[in-house]
């Protein structure tokens, strides 16, 4: 996984009907881009996270859906 400052992380809900969740990137920890990424959550929550293969990469200029 590669991810640079500014991209959203895209979490998949594990069970049924739990929804997705979107975090902004606001700190890359690792080297070349690559995790832990300390992000923001839509409500505000910030926490250091090494991304699971439940998630995807969008960067500013990739379309969101």
């Amino acid at each position: 996984m590669h991810a640079e400052k500014g991209d959203r992380l895209l979490m998949h809900g594990r069970v049924v009907g739990q929804r997705d969740r979107v975090a902004e990137v606001v700190e890359v920890l690792g080297e070349s881009g690559t995790p832990p990424y300390r992000v923001r959550f839509e409500d505000g929550h910030e926490t250091i996270m090494s991304p699971g293969p439940d998630t995807v990469v969008r960067h500013p200029d990739q379309a969101t859906g």
